[in-house]
């Protein structure tokens, strides 16, 4: 089957010669192939999502059998995406107060328990994320993705948070795509870094940003003043056809705005897909700094398929497990006991590791 995402491709495929009911349109106007389309009846097991379609098209296309998924009119963001999302998408109507966003909204929607309760609603929500899940994956294809974990928590005038940021900006020049949970705290500091390629550049958004060190009390003024940050930093950056600094959060996390410092967001409804969308899309390795419960969840996804790993199989292509903060998962949380025991007598062995600082952690991933 082949997706088709845009007037182009749909007019290339109909030049083809491509059997009709081995396509899936998504969110395109049908309506300059009105007269082409009338002219096929090839068309039980097409599949319309979301696309604009003339009253008589419509009947003609059901009339043969195709399958046409109707937009939602009520739903806050396009449950048909070709692409992945925007900081300023999510962000629209953020001048009259975070609430009226696209992205509260459809925390909202989201959260809505009778929604909740209606089928169609939920499937709607599977085909949004599906989207999403493909356009990361084609975003990504081919390069090597490095996750960053960390607590949501962390204000930006810490430390702990220049060091994230750090972290961001040594894994792309070393060659990497940053991968994030795509919200606040240690999230946003290491999109920062991925984001920012001059080191001055990122010194100073460091300085500017710490006057509003966390999104709570006030979302707005922490992402007005991301946002006029990123304006500084974009000015004069040339322009990578290749973003290199990614979030992937999710609404069920609501109380988590999404981070400004993303080339791209693929964000979800269902936080499952989400997280493991997020572990296994880091097959160059996982960097855990400090955090809480969500980043302990997210350490034991990172080991389970590590743990699994075939024996008999060589254990190079594993990707690397590397925890920052030896007082933090020894002592505060002691995940890493547990996390060597798993290890002991298998490939993960080679493959999980503990660093107190910043070198050590990017001795393991080295430039490409």
């Amino acid at each position: 089957m082949q997706e088709i995402h845009s007037g182009e491709a749909l007019r290339a495929a109909l030049d083809a010669g491509t059997p009709l009911n081995q396509l899936r349109l998504e969110g395109i106007d049908l309506a300059p192939f009105e007269q082409r389309l009338f002219g096929r009846t090839d068309l039980e097991g097409l599949v319309v999502l979301g696309c604009s379609i003339p009253t008589t098209l419509d009947l003609h296309l059901r009339r043969h059998g195709a399958i046409i998924f109707p937009k939602e009119p009520n739903a806050p963001v396009s449950i048909y995406r070709a692409r992945l999302y925007h900081p300023a998408e999510l962000y629209t109507g953020l001048s009259h107060g975070y609430a009226t966003t696209a992205d509260a909204q459809a925390y909202e929607w989201a959260m809505d328990t009778e929604l909740g309760k209606d089928t169609y609603i939920s499937m709607l929500k599977a085909i949004h994320d599906d989207a999403m899940s493909d356009n990361l994956a084609d975003l990504l294809e081919g390069r090597r993705a490095v996750g960053v974990m960390g607590g949501h928590n962390l204000e930006r005038d810490t430390g702990g948070y220049r060091l994230a940021a750090e972290l961001g900006h040594r894994l792309v020049e070393a060659g990497y795509v940053v991968l994030t949970g795509g919200g606040p705290g240690a999230m946003e500091a290491a999109n920062l870094g991925a984001f920012t390629r001059s080191p001055d550049k990122l010194a100073h958004a460091l300085e500017r940003l710490a006057a509003v060190p966390s999104f709570r009390p006030s979302i707005d003024e922490w992402a007005q003043l991301a946002f006029d940050v990123r304006r500084d930093i974009s000015n004069g950056q040339a322009r990578d056809d290749n973003p290199h600094s990614i979030g992937i959060p999710t609404w069920f996390y609501g109380h988590e705005p999404p981070n400004i410092f993303c080339h791209a967001i693929a964000k979800y409804f269902s936080n499952a897909e989400r997280e493991d969308g997020l572990v296994t899309r880091s097959n160059a390795g996982i960097v855990v700094l400090p955090g809480a419960a969500g980043t302990v969840q997210e350490i034991f996804q990172a080991c389970t398929p590590l743990y699994y790993h075939d024996e008999d199989r060589p254990g190079a292509d594993l990707p690397r497990l590397v925890l920052v903060g030896l007082q933090h998962w020894t002592e505060t949380l002691p995940a890493w006991p547990l996390i060597r025991a798993l290890a002991a007598g298998r490939p993960m062995a080679e493959h999980v590791h503990i660093v107190d600082d910043l070198d050590a952690a990017m001795e393991h991933f080295p430039a490409r």
